[in-house]
């Protein structure tokens, strides 16, 4: 039975840093949406 518990600890850890790593690249995708890094993108707008 210690097998199972640790390797549902090992499980949570693992999900804990995959949803950690998510966050920060959607937060760096967010970011650049915000970027003023190409004009020509707002070309349209006149």
């Amino acid at each position: 039975m210690a097998f199972f518990s640790s390797a549902i600890g090992v499980l949570q850890t693992l999900v804990i840093a995959l949803g950690a790593g998510l966050a920060i690249w959607g937060g760096v995708n967010l970011m650049e949406g915000y970027g003023n890094d190409n004009p020509g993108a707002n070309a349209h707008v006149r």
